[in-house]
């Protein structure tokens, strides 16, 4: 299942241009100049999602993201102000209903809501005063990844509409095309990853953009090799983190050409220094040829773009190598598709 799904990516992502981008351009014009900055509720691969949205909406759109604290909402029945607040949930299920109560006090209060999920039926979708269906088709895998990408996908047609940007909904309409093509370089690798059957522990490298790349990556890797994978920026890394690299310690490092370029590669010549085995994604060849493994990525997509490419290296090695370990990687042992918390 999991790798069925892994691989229908790049054409899910080609149908939800096509079905969404004239919706999703009609809800930015309704909502344009009615918020100042968003709130977003998610959980788990959902909040790596939300983190994409920090770097895109701040970046193109000129607006703050807040990640919602659902807690304050629910079991503290505190919730913060919203005034001036766009309010988006994002849920690949769309039930959890910590995630939901953030969307009801959001429309309490008056506030624009934004549901995307995977399921325009659910609790969440119902919730909200409008919906960005992913229209990725059933996820029967325990551990999500084409809903991640869809997200991804989403949040980025959202923020080319909202700021009237045609050239980068063009440059999202090539991604289906990009996304097939990494799927492709990747297969040849692959096979190099039985050399970390016996790994315990790594850390999982990247900033800007792709610092919610970090994180989706080493969540794929806890959940489905049950090694403690985590995630940094090379900045905050720099901060402590870094004392941990011993000989043969394994840093995986999300490094596409873009604005954080040189200072990832400043960060691969610190780690190489100390011994570390790399494990590289990059369309940079000559950091590719520093690594153990290197993951290829096609060249010039705009970084704004490269977290949904960089993802897929992730979630192929998470997939092989549970299966290397002899782990179900369908259905992670502790884990269940949806996951209701409030």
């Amino acid at each position: 299942m999991l790798e069925k799904e892994i691989n229908q990516q790049p054409e899910i992502i080609k149908q939800l241009i096509e079905r969404e981008e004239k919706n999703v351009v009609q809800l930015a014009d309704t909502l344009r100049g009615q918020f100042d900055y968003v709130v977003i509720a998610a959980r788990g691969t959902s909040d790596n999602a939300a983190r994409y949205a920090k770097y895109i909406f701040g970046a193109h759109n000129q607006l703050s993201v807040a990640l919602a604290t659902p807690s304050l909402f629910t079991l503290y029945d505190r919730p913060p102000s919203l005034k001036r607040a766009l309010v988006m949930g994002i849920s690949q299920s769309g039930q959890s209903p910590d995630i939901v109560s953030v969307i009801k006090e959001g429309r309490q209060n008056g506030r624009p809501t934004i549901a995307i999920t995977n399921d325009a039926s659910s609790h969440l979708a119902q919730a909200a005063e409008y919906v960005m269906p992913l229209h990725a088709g059933p996820e029967k895998a325990v551990a999500a990844t084409k809903t991640y990408t869809s997200s991804l996908a989403s949040l980025a047609l959202f923020s080319a509409a909202l700021a009237e940007d045609s050239s980068r909904l063009d440059q999202l309409k090539q991604l289906p095309g990009v996304l097939q093509e990494t799927l492709d370089g990747l297969q040849p690798v692959m096979g190099r990853v039985e050399r970390y059957r016996y790994m315990t522990d790594c850390a999982v490298i990247g900033r800007g953009y792709n610092f919610a790349t970090a994180f989706e990556i080493a969540l794929k890797v806890k959940e489905l090799t049950q090694v403690v994978a985590e995630p940094y920026s090379s900045a905050d890394f720099l901060h402590g983190p870094i004392a941990m690299v011993r000989t043969g310690f394994p840093v995986m490092v999300i490094a596409p050409s873009g604005a954080v370029f040189e200072d990832m590669r400043d960060l691969v010549l610190k780690v190489n220094k100390l011994g570390a085995e790399i494990l590289m994604i990059s369309d940079n060849q000559d950091l590719l040829d520093m690594a153990e493994i290197a993951f290829p990525l096609p060249p010039k997509l705009p970084e704004w773009l490269t977290p949904i490419p960089s993802v897929l290296p992730g979630q192929l090695m998470s997939m092989t190598l549970a299966r290397v370990k002899g782990l179900d990687p369908d259905s992670p042992k502790g884990l269940k598709k949806v996951t209701e918390t409030w």
